[in-house]
Parts: C-alpha cells; structure tokens; sequence
C-alpha cells in the first residue's frame, strides 16, 4: 500500500458507509414487502376459512331431514274487478287546498 494512510483509511471509511446506506435502503424495502406479502398471507387466510365454513354450512345442510315441499301461491283473480279504479280528486278549493291562494 502506498499513499498516506489516512487518505486510505479515509477511501475505505466513505465505501464502508456507501455500502451501509445502500444495506439500509435494501432492508427497508424488504420490510415494505414483507409488510405487503403479510397483508397478502391475511387476506388468503381469511378467505379460506370462509370457503372452509361455506362447506361446513351445506354439509350440515345435507344433513338434515329435506323440508317439505312450499305449498303453491293462491292464483291471484283473472277478473278485473279485484283491481282498485282511481277515484277522481275532488277540485280544489280555498279551505282545503295545500297550494298557495294569493
């Protein structure tokens, strides 16, 4: 080694901490990722243990005794006479009109 040793030791201490801030830029982008991936891990837990309790419910669903049969509605009237017919508004007048008389 030649030169001055403290211009060498000065090179070497500026590449040490180079190399400590590009490790430190590294490690908080793999924090962010892991921070993104555990996010991803919760969300696909959750769903399969939805998926897991949908199939338990018809399972147990199938288990049971089949229900009776709904009974048909009652067929509605084919007449028209079961229909209301508008009435006609009676005409307006001052004592029991809402509108504004001027």
């Amino acid at each position: 080694m030649s030169g001055d040793p403290q211009q060498t030791l000065g090179a070497l201490l500026a590449g040490l901490e180079v190399r400590e801030r590009q490790i430190a830029v590294e490690a908080e982008a793999a924090h962010e990722q892991t921070l993104q991936l555990t996010a991803l891990l919760d969300g696909l837990a959750q769903a399969a243990e939805h998926i897991a309790i949908t199939r338990k419910t018809l399972l147990e669903l199938t288990d049971e005794a089949p229900l009776a049969p709904a009974e048909p509605a009652a067929a509605l009237p084919t007449s028209r006479s079961w229909q209301c017919s508008p009435k006609p508004t009676p005409p307006c007048v001052r004592a029991t009109c809402a509108r504004r008389w001027t």
